[in-house]
């Protein structure tokens, strides 16, 4: 008991810590924060910046590549279960407000030179809702693999789920919801995305 207590202090501290951490302005702020973090993460490659705002959970199944750049309030997630995974390779560079979620048991790889426009979600688990006699919320989710190869834009305000995986210099296109896989260098627009010629 006096073990757990101690473990939820320590947390309670490591919340309070992080909170304050995020929202410290300037380039100081990004050094704390990438000093801070780059112990916590799995893997944490050299040339990380990490502006105000941005939100981490899971970080020790979260594998990050050298050159990578957050935008403000970037969102990663990959807590849960305990099958987590969140690979993001070298020279990656994110817009504001994306959020990168692979809780509950999902898993994302995204590759090199891979560009991620403003509020773009990818998340690889879904709630499950089969149930109709009991409430959403408490059914548990469905996992599954997102994959985004390299070289591959994403425009703003995409929706990537899960089983899907997007081929080798593929662009997909502002708006777009991708519920299928995308091929090598094609480009995918639309609700559902649906691809439309080739870069």
């Amino acid at each position: 008991m006096i073990i757990s207590m101690f473990e939820k202090i320590r947390r309670e501290l490591q919340k309070w810590v992080e909170s304050v951490l995020k929202d410290v302005p300037g380039g100081i702020g990004e050094r704390f924060r990438y000093f801070y973090f780059r112990n916590k993460f799995a893997c944490c490659g050299c040339g990380v910046t990490i502006p105000a705002g941005c939100i981490f959970n899971g970080c020790s199944n979260i594998h990050l590549g050298d050159t990578i750049g957050f935008g403000i309030s970037t969102q990663l997630y990959a807590s849960g279960s305990g099958e987590e995974f969140l690979k993001i390779g070298s020279r990656v560079f994110f817009n504001s407000n994306v959020m990168i979620n692979a809780d509950q048991g999902g898993r994302i790889q995204i590759g090199n030179d891979v560009l991620i426009g403003p509020n773009v979600v990818i998340r690889s688990s879904n709630h499950k809702f089969g149930d109709r006699t009991v409430p959403i919320h408490y059914q548990g989710h469905t996992s599954g693999k997102i994959i985004v190869d390299d070289d591959v834009w994403i425009g703003a305000n995409v929706v990537i789920l899960p089983g899907v995986k997007i081929g080798k210099g593929a662009i997909i296109g502002a708006g777009a919801v991708v519920t299928k896989n995308v091929s090598p260098y094609s480009i995918a627009v639309g609700v559902p995305a649906k691809e439309a010629g080739l870069r």
